[in-house]
């Protein structure tokens, strides 16, 4: 079993101590199914990237940003579905949050 909150102070403390502001772990890796704990500092920006086939991200600690074409602020508690559009996540505040992606799907399958 995962503990998040454990994962997610201590992503932080490394994303504090990083000198790109950001600190990863990968918790669950189930066939295509992959959870993350991610965390930013105040100011850090993931870049614009391709959105996999299905994702959400849910902010445990602090707030975020996601552009693309909406434009989102996702608070502590707060979940949101990613567009299947290219985006980017930028902390408002020092941030950890849960990332939950689908890969490795043929072109047209579902996921649900």
């Amino acid at each position: 079993m995962a503990d998040l909150v454990g994962a997610g102070r201590e992503r932080l403390e490394a994303a504090r101590a990083s000198a790109h502001g950001r600190d990863a772990q990968l918790v669950v890796h189930d066939g295509v199914l992959r959870q993350t704990v991610l965390a930013l500092v105040a100011g850090t920006e993931l870049a614009e990237h391709n959105s996999p086939h299905a994702a959400s991200l849910q902010v445990l600690v602090g707030r975020v940003r996601v552009t693309g074409i909406d434009e989102s602020e996702v608070a502590e508690g707060e979940l949101v579905v990613l567009t299947h559009e290219r985006h980017a996540v930028l902390a408002l505040e020092d941030s950890v949050f849960l990332l939950t992606t689908v890969t490795g799907l043929e072109p047209g399958q579902r996921t649900g």
